[in-house]
């Protein structure tokens, strides 16, 4: 893993140029460079992955620069289609560098398996039945999972709800360093049986829920005011607006939406190089943030109140995140694992807070364009540059 995360002049350099300082600051190898070049896969493993297979679909994998979480440096690559994406999160984490980093959190890696009973006619006795056999249901679990229980997880809890016509066993799962889906889903086929019986119904649906509540990753970020200056406002003016921007989306779902996306474009950019699900990533998202009911930001902004006229920014993020670190693509895709290596990342807990962190940098750049120049000063030249390169590219000018 590299030193450090700050590469200043980095985007200036040629793409040759990128990779030997590269080289120089982690343990890369000239076939992990081929892998670069590849995109990490050839078409005989893809069409082992999915069906129909044509060909390879390739985007453009980029390095964000800059972060510090939990006082530990990490290059992060990500993986994404969109001009600005990956200069504003490094920029954002420049600037919440000089504030000591981010300070992040991850839940045990919790996934939740869910069988449906159908046709019980007595809830509460449906309820109370399965709750004395926690036991023996978590015992049935565990013999299902006997790979993942010598890896020190397994399941950990049951849970019971009701809905009208319907009652709901849930059973949390420590997945350890797997995403967990096949996990999850292999306890709901396990006990469904069992369960239908002991609730007096019949089985309905089997499988894992991807709003994995118990699974969540919390991020904070302070920046010094001065360092959210632009050449036309100074650092708390943009500050007030970055929390002002921050309040409308708590106050309205529509800018909540688009709040949201921000931070999923440094989340989705990340879980895709890392070869991890990125839908069941934002379908856990945005199922939290409307989990009251309401939909809301997964992340908000305030000035330290403490901090006085030149008090700091302050920025707090929530949400599950349910990506691993083993199985799934990371068997079959050499640039998934190569993304892996490259932050130097074992476990499913610190990817799960690198991301997180991601997604609360490019929160905290898409709000700081919005309170100074607005959106497309800094995001359309990009795009337009894009545009253009393209079109030169096609057209051999």
């Amino acid at each position: 893993m590299a030193a450090s995360s700050r590469v200043p002049g980095f985007y200036r350099l040629s793409v040759d140029e990128r990779r030997r300082e590269l080289t120089a600051r982690a343990a890369l190898s000239q076939a992990d460079l081929r892998v670069l070049d590849g995109g990490g896969l050839d078409p005989e493993i893809a069409n082992h992955m999915v069906e129909n297979v044509i060909g390879i679909y390739s985007l453009p994998v980029g390095l964000a620069l800059n972060f510090r979480v939990n006082d530990r440096d990490f290059l992060v690559p990500m993986v994404v289609e969109e001009p600005s994406v990956i200069a504003a999160a490094s920029n954002a984490a420049r600037m919440v560098r000089t504030g000591g980093g981010f300070l992040a959190e991850a839940d045990d890696p919790v996934m939740t398996a869910q069988i449906e009973v159908l046709g019980v006619g007595d809830h509460d006795a449906a309820r109370a039945r399965l709750e004395e056999a926690t036991a023996e249901l978590l015992a049935l679990a565990q013999a299902a999972l006997p790979r993942l229980v010598d890896r020190g997880g397994g399941a950990r809890a049951l849970e019971v709800r009701t809905l009208p016509g319907r009652v709901i066993l849930h059973v949390h799962v420590d997945c350890r360093d797997a995403m967990g889906a096949n996990l999850a889903n292999t306890v709901a086929e396990a006990l469904a049986d069992r369960a239908a019986h002991l609730a007096g119904g019949r089985r309905g649906l089997r499988i894992l829920t991807n709003l994995c509540d118990r699974r969540c990753v919390r991020v904070t970020a302070r920046v010094p005011a001065p360092e959210l200056a632009t050449a036309d406002m100074d650092g708390p003016d943009v500050r007030d607006g970055i929390v002002a921007a921050s309040r409308f989306a708590e106050d309205d779902p529509y800018r909540a939406a688009t709040h949201n996306k921000g931070i999923m474009n440094g989340v989705d950019a990340v879980v895709i190089a890392t070869g991890n699900d990125w839908r069941g990533v934002e379908a856990g998202a945005h199922a939290f943030a409307a989990i009251d009911g309401r939909y809301r930001p997964l992340a908000t902004w305030r000035a330290d109140p403490d901090g006085g006229a030149n008090a700091d920014l302050v920025g707090r993020l929530e949400m599950p995140m349910a990506i691993g670190t083993v199985g799934g693509t990371l068997h079959a895709h050499e640039g998934a694992r190569l993304a892996q290596r490259l932050m130097g990342v074992t476990d499913a807990k610190t990817l799960a807070m690198i991301v997180g962190s991601a997604g609360l940098a490019s929160n905290l750049a898409a709000l700081r364009a919005l309170a100074t120049d607005g959106i497309l000063r800094g995001h359309m030249p990009l795009h337009y540059r894009s545009h253009m390169i393209a079109r030169d590219a096609e057209t051999g000018g």
